[in-house]
């Protein structure tokens, strides 16, 4: 790597650290050597200077100086070995698939990617969804690990490109079912309310935070009760304005709906009990999205089945959800 080169900042890789960033993509460049690259303004983020600990959002674009043959190798691959039974478990979840885009239904309880104590995950099953194609495909979005639904995945460099930029762009329409304990007042409405991470990108809790507030990002989602049980019990559907870590399960316990199964944002509240199961009750279930080829993409995908069961328990129909945003979209 000879030459000035402008990379973009992907989906995956919002809110990383600008020196991590380059750990990712260029390990081989030592942190003493970032330093001073910063230092004199050799890299940049959207031509402006940036120090190391900034963080990074989807669509910037960072400016990475002739770093020398060496310094630029990537990590040597590891080898990934899928077994059988994770090969066949996971093509099971594919519910779209052309030459550009996968789409699944995730499942509650299996992690996206990995990290502490998390051997089992999706990226490391990717392998297994080739198909046809010459490369593993790309993750561009996630869902927390006990969220279940929809879950796009690219399968080019250039998909992955177009549907960050969808993302990004917000030019796709995300929709979640949940059940919640108690009913949304008023039933329908938007949740502006700005969120911020304790200890990193990476942090597993979220806090609802001021405008200004080091660390806080604006958050923003649009809700519609669909259905209650008795007052006690609603369906709720959501729809993200924005795409922040934990940002429907905060908004929901900040309008003291908490969702069913949440004890993280909800506390002892969010667990009814009786014949509700303890799971999280939050599922992606549709997406409509510039596809990278052309036209729209839209994907709905089934409920889990702890949320079948409850849906069957409180006589919910599903087709009731029909039109839920009609009036906060006019």
């Amino acid at each position: 790597m000879n030459e000035v080169t402008q990379i973009g900042v992907t989906d995956e890789e919002d809110g990383l650290r600008l020196d991590r960033w380059f750990k990712r993509r260029f390990p081989m460049l030592t942190h003493g050597r970032l330093e001073k690259l910063l230092r004199t303004g050799q890299v940049r983020v959207d031509g402006a200077r940036a120090k190391a600990n900034a963080r990074l959002e989807t669509g910037q674009t960072v400016r990475v100086p002739p770093l020398g043959e060496e310094t630029a190798k990537p990590a040597p691959k590891v080898a990934r070995a899928v077994s059988d039974r994770d090969a066949e478990f996971v093509r099971s979840l594919v519910i779209h698939k052309d030459k550009s885009v996968l789409v699944l239904n995730k499942p509650a309880g299996l992690a996206v990617q990995g990290g502490t104590k998390t051997e089992r995950h999706l990226d490391g099953m990717l392998d297994a969804l080739t198909f046809e194609a010459k490369e593993r495909p790309r993750l561009v979005h996630r869902l927390d690990r006990d969220t279940s639904g929809v879950l796009v995945l690219a399968r080019t460099a250039k998909a992955a490109a177009a549907l960050a930029k969808a993302f990004k762009q917000k030019d796709a329409r995300k929709i979640y079912w949940a059940l919640v304990v108690g009913v949304p007042v008023p039933r329908q409405g938007t949740i502006d309310l700005w969120l911020t991470k304790e200890g990193g990108p990476r942090a597993e809790r979220v806090f609802a935070a001021k405008k200004g507030d080091e660390g806080a990002r604006d958050a923003s989602t649009h809700f519609s009760t669909v259905a209650m049980a008795a007052h006690k019990l609603a369906w709720v559907a959501f729809m993200p304005l924005t795409g922040r870590t934990h940002q429907i399960r905060v908004h929901a316990a900040a309008i003291e709906t908490p969702i069913v199964g949440d004890g993280k944002y909800g506390g002892v509240n969010a667990h009814p009990g009786g014949e509700i199961p303890r799971q999280l009750h939050l599922h992606a279930r549709s997406l409509d999205i510039a596809h990278p080829d052309g036209g729209r993409l839209f994907l709905e995908a089934e409920l889990p089945p702890h949320m079948k069961a409850s849906w069957k328990l409180l006589g919910f129909d599903e087709r009731d959800a029909k039109d839920a945003f009609a009036g906060l979209e006019e």
